[in-house]
Formats: structure tokens, C-alpha cells, sequence
């Protein structure tokens, strides 16, 4: 955790300077500018940016609303698909997504519509009287959702619409999931997270219940008996190991326990930050980490990665934000040890050059070596296997380091569904989360009333 880097110095700049190096990633769009921005859509009919929504909005409807300045029915068009559009407005990667299909692309302008930004605005400027969706008659079922993140409280949600009964079991201390603790600081700023889930939870027939961990004070088997349903959207909570001698030394943790810290830090002065260090990954959560710890001062960032730039997961955009905050991007070098010194601390990291062999990567045998105050590894995360301490969990069948589901994200568990990152199909992003927890609660809807029917 965060205490084995205690030794290491605090920022120089106080605390409202450094939050100013947190500010706003991309600044919203005015009214004006959302005016000019909704007019260039074409309002495509079958729409390749809706097409390829992970969440199935209709794009091209709510910037036509926003276009028309009916802001509640833009609004309302996006949450009746995804109850976190504000979020994932912030932090889905457009630019690989509905941006990057926007036709736009291939005219003389050459430029997509900003959608991401328009979908903020949207949901930014809405002023809806009372929540804007109602729930539907009871039915006297209550459902059980293990972890409020964006899959668990994209189907807790729904589930209140339709009229059920939810209880959503959380183990930090506040809902949000990687909303909350795993998003880089400047992408969701404000506090914005506790302020969507304030809003979602206007539904009602939600209770939320924190520091319940499955496995522990939490067990499925209990759960699958007092409850007419289960939902597990765990996420993925475990950092994966590099495998090296020196692994668990001052100074080196996984990148997601430094930025869940420095998300919930009152005083980002008060964290430790090293002179030099380095970041091990290639991913969005890589670029989160060495971006951050940059910005808090480190003089010297080094992100490195065992491939090139192209096999790299975070996007073309992220690597140029990681550019633009002057982080030192090494490829092709993949850890070999660990440098520590007399005390056991950290010192840098040993790297040996790899290339392609065939299809198969591969070491040279030619090493270098890095020197470094704190290494963070962004090396990808699995399920916990904690989790599978619980009894009834440990029979869930696995798909690889994921739980299995059908298509409808049933478990080979009668009664238990599970979704979002803990599962095997899509992709790791919020806004899939979302899907995957909106889709099965419809399929637990459509389940219970099967079986009220059947009876």
C-alpha cells in the first residue's frame, strides 16, 4: 500500500496550487460553443457513432436536442441508456469509439464532432424537476448486488425502474468503484462521482450498504437465500505481480493503490512523492499513474513497456497527453530486477531489451538499468482471489482469471448473475461496465417474471 512509500519527501507546491495541476483534462463547452458543435453533426441516418456505442445511445438524437436546445431531452436520451452518461462522457475513449467513426472524419474538415464533450454539456446543463425516470409498480422482489461500481449500480438502477427492491453490498467506505478510486484525478474533478450517484440514487428503492466484503463479513451463499437474486459486479480488484525477487520492497506498489489514495487525499500535499519514478504498463491506468505523480512534482517519470507504441492498450491520445506532461516513454524492455539498496529500498529497476522473434516476443539479453525513488506497476488487474474464499463464489465456473456468464450474464449458479470488469466478454471500460449491468438486470427482470408465471 500507499504507508511503504512514507519515506519519501511531499511535494514543494502547497495544496491549492497542486489542485490547480487537477483541473479539468478537457474544459466543458459553453453554450456557445455546444451550439456550434451540435450544428456540425449530420444526423446520419443509421448513425455509425450510435452504432458503435458500447451503451446503445443515439447520438445523433440527443445532439440534434442539444442542437434544438431541448437539454432535458438530450439529457434524458443518454440516461435512458446509460445512468452514468456524465461519467463516461469524461472518461470513455471516444477517439476510439464514436469519434473515431464519425463521418466528419473524411470531409474537408477532416474533424469529428466532439461527441464526448456534447454528452457532458448535455448531462452538465440538465435541470430536471424530479427524476427523470419513474419506477414502475412493485413487485415485491428485492435483488442483492455485490459492488457499486459502474456495472453494480448501472443494474441496481434499472432494476429500481422495473420496479424491484435492491440492496447493493459495497467494501470501501463509498460507492463508485473505479469512478471513485481508480480514475486519474483531472479526468473526473468536482467530485463528480458521489454527485452522479447522488442523482441515480433519486430513483429510490436503492440502499447501499458499505464495507461488506464478499468472502469475509459477506458470504454468497447467504445472500443467494434471502434475496431473489444476485448480481456480482466485483470489478477487478487484485494487481497482478511481475513475478521479480524485491517485489513487495519500499517503494514499489501497484499504480492503482497511489491513485485511489490521491483521489481521496484532502491535501495533496501531504502525499509522498519520489524524485524518480517509474511506471510499468501500457495501459490507460499506466498513463493515469505517470501523468499524476508528475504533476505532483516527480522530476523524473519513466513509463516503460515490453512492446512498441502501437501494441500499447491505452489509446493514441493518451500516450500524447503522457507526452505532453513530459513522461519518458521506454519500449521494448521488460523488467528483470528489482534494485534495492542496503536498507532494502528501492533504488530503480533493471530492464533487458526484448524484440520480436517470429511472432513471439522475446529478451535480447542486453540489459540497462533505471534508476528510481518508487516503481509503479500498471501491469493489468484480476479477479481477487479473496473473493473466491466464499465458499459458494469458489463454484462459479472461470474463464481464465474472469467469471463465466452466458449471454444473458447468468453464472452456472441458478439465481446469480455477474457483470462488468470480473467477467469475460468486452472490454475494461466504464462505459461497458454500464451495458453489462443494464443488461442484466433486464435479463433478472425477465427471469423473475418468468418464474412468477410459471407458478
Amino acid at each position: 500500500m500507499i504507508e511503504s512509500l512514507n519515506y519519501l519527501p511531499h511535494p514543494t507546491l502547497p495544496n491549492e496550487e497542486l489542485a490547480g495541476h487537477f483541473t479539468d483534462l478537457a474544459p466543458p463547452l459553453n453554450a456557445r460553443q455546444a451550439a456550434i458543435e451540435s450544428a456540425r453533426c449530420l444526423y446520419c441516418y443509421d448513425a455509425p457513432c450510435s452504432r458503435i456505442c458500447p451503451s446503445e445511445i443515439d447520438v445523433a438524437s440527443f445532439i440534434r436536442n442539444i442542437h434544438d436546445k431541448n437539454i432535458n431531452g438530450a439529457a434524458a436520451g443518454i440516461l435512458k441508456q446509460n445512468i452514468l452518461g456524465g461519467s463516461c462522457a469524461r472518461v470513455c475513449p471516444t477517439e476510439i469509439l464514436c469519434e473515431d467513426v464519425c463521418v466528419r472524419n473524411h470531409d474537408a474538415e477532416g474533424q469529428p464532432v466532439k461527441i464526448g464533450l456534447l454528452q457532458r454539456y448535455a448531462v452538465d446543463h440538465m435541470h430536471f424537476a424530479q427524476h427523470p425516470f419513474r419506477r414502475a409498480a412493485a413487485t415485491g422482489k428485492t435483488i442483492a448486488i455485490v459492488g457499486a461500481g459502474p456495472a453494480g449500480l448501472s443494474c441496481a438502477h434499472r432494476l429500481a425502474m422495473l420496479g424491484h427492491d435492491v440492496v447493493v453490498f459495497e467494501k470501501e467506505g463509498k460507492a463508485g468503484g473505479l469512478n471513485e478510486y481508480g480514475i486519474a484525478k483531472y479526468k473526473l474533478t468536482d467530485d463528480f462521482a458521489q454527485k452522479e450517484i447522488d442523482f441515480l440514487l433519486q430513483i429510490g428503492g436503492i440502499e447501499i450498504r458499505c464495507r461488506q466484503v464478499l468472502g469475509e463479513n459477506l458470504q454468497l451463499r447467504d445472500l443467494h437465500a434471502q434475496y431473489d437474486a444476485v448480481f456480482l459486479g466485483l470489478g477487478l480488484g487484485a494487481s497482478r505481480k511481475l513475478g521479480l525477487t524485491g517485489e513487495d520492497a519500499p517503494g514499489l506498489l501497484a499504480a492503482v493503490d497511489y491513485i485511489s489514495a490521491l483521489r481521496q487525499a484532502d491535501d495533496l500535499a501531504a502525499l509522498p512523492v519520489p524524485k524518480r519514478a517509474i511506471v510499468i504498463g501500457a495501459g490507460n491506468t499506466a498513463i493515469d499513474m505517470a501523468v499524476q505523480i508528475q504533476r505532483l512534482g516527480a522530476e523524473e517519470v519513466t513509463l516503460v513497456y515490453r512492446r512498441g507504441f502501437d501494441a500499447m492498450t491505452a489509446t493514441h491520445h493518451e500516450q500524447e497527453i503522457a507526452k505532453a506532461n513530459q513522461v519518458r516513454m521506454l519500449t521494448w524492455a521488460q523488467p528483470q530486477q528489482v534494485l534495492l539498496d542496503s536498507e532494502g529500498k528501492v533504488t530503480g529497476m533493471r530492464f533487458e531489451k526484448t524484440s520480436m522473434q517470429g511472432t513471439r516476443l522475446a529478451g535480447t539479453g542486453e540489459t540497462f538499468d533505471v534508476a528510481a525513488d518508487a516503481i509503479f506497476k500498471a501491469i493489468g488487474q484480476s479477479l481477487d482471489t479473496e473473493v473466491l474464499h466464499d465458499p459458494m463464489a469458489s463454484l462459479l465456473r472461470r474463464e481464465g482469471d474472469k467469471i463465466a456468464v452466458d449471454a444473458l450474464f447468468r453464472t452456472v449458479l441458478p439465481g446469480i448473475y455477474a457483470g462488468g470488469d470480473c467477467v469475460a466478454p468486452g472490454q475494461d471500460l466504464t462505459v461497458q461496465a454500464v451495458q453489462h449491468g443494464k443488461l442484466a438486470a433486464l435479463a433478472i427482470h425477465a427471469d423473475l417474471l418468468s418464474k412468477v408465471e410459471a407458478a
